[in-house]
């Protein structure tokens, strides 16, 4: 993703014309349209333009004034996102009631190495409050008396405080398109499974009825397809023999509050290339899988022979 563009998106109902009409629009005020991505999704229609405005011929302000009253006159919502030269990104924490995500996050954005400012959490609960409030950072319960969100609330809340990355830290439920359709590529979640294995609910239950050796965690973004979006980093650990479920969530709940930090630290860095449903890093630092000690572990041989000669 290039920080230096624009992005333009627009959802609401499908419908013919769409594209046309606010292309159109951008073209007669010599917006460069660079990257363009459209998806429909139960009628929902979502498209998100990356764009050039460098050689505009209108201001900024023009800009959004126009394409609101198009998108309004087609029944569309438009959110666009201006580069911020070299400012901080601002990131919205959605929890339930698991802490640990949550309080590694805050305490590596208080210490400065996040590369991003956390500027609200948002809960389907309101159990995490005081942690937030530990640290100085609003919070806001959606929830209602079972935890079922007020996903418009959310939208509000998430346009309120400009968020320009959402993380899901253990945030126990799933968002509808039209919150990820208006954040596409920018909503990174953890999930306690090395995916594709073991999606969904109960993952270290699956785990252990499986009988798996090797179980782990995993960072991705987030798709209208549950536990299906490009994978950023992973993180593996041995199952102990007779483990229970609570074992592993011992296991799993340092590595969860890693990978998840280190998924945002390459998102916010710009370090990341999501193409053909999977990630691209920009850098050989990351460590998106396990350590390098492992390398040195695994025999290196035998691998096969490109030709084999017999024996005389």
């Amino acid at each position: 993703m290039n920080s230096a563009l624009t992005e333009i998106t627009v959802v609401g109902d499908d419908d013919t014309g769409l594209l046309a009409r606010i292309t159109t629009l951008l073209f007669e005020k010599n917006v460069n349209i660079e990257e363009l991505d459209q998806a429909v999704r139960d009628d929902l229609f979502r498209m998100t333009m990356r764009v050039d405005i460098t050689a505009m011929e209108c201001s900024r302000s023009e800009l959004e004034a126009d394409l609101s009253e198009l998108c309004e006159e087609l029944g569309m919502d438009v959110r666009i996102r201006f580069p911020k030269n070299g400012e901080g990104q601002t990131l919205a924490v959605l929890v339930t009631k698991e802490s640990h995500c949550l309080e590694a996050l805050l305490e590596e954005a208080a210490s400065g190495d996040l590369g991003a400012d956390v500027g609200v959490v948002i809960g389907n609960h309101s159990a995490l409050r005081p942690l937030a409030e530990e640290y100085g950072v609003p919070f806001h319960d959606v929830g209602n008396e079972n935890g079922s969100p007020d996903e418009d609330r959310l939208l509000e809340l998430l346009d309120e405080y400009d968020t320009d990355v959402v993380a899901l830290a253990r945030y126990i439920r799933i968002l509808g398109p039209e919150v990820v359709f208006r954040y596409q590529n920018r909503i990174i979640n953890v999930h306690p499974s090395l995916l594709p294995a073991f999606p969904g609910a109960s993952a270290y239950v699956q785990a252990i009825e499986e009988g798996v050796r090797i179980a782990g965690v995993t960072a991705h973004y987030v798709t209208p397809d549950l536990d299906q979006g490009p994978v950023i980093t992973q993180r593996a650990f041995n199952v102990p023999d007779d483990a229970s479920t609570d074992d592993l969530e011992q296991l799993g709940q340092p590595l969860e509050a890693e990978a998840l930090i280190e998924a945002i630290e390459l998102h916010v860095g710009n370090d990341l290339v999501v193409g053909r449903g999977r990630t691209h890093v920009r850098t050989d630092d990351a460590q998106l899988g396990l350590p390098e000690e492992i390398d040195r572990v695994n025999p290196d041989e035998p691998v096969d022979r490109e030709s084999i000669e017999p024996r005389t």
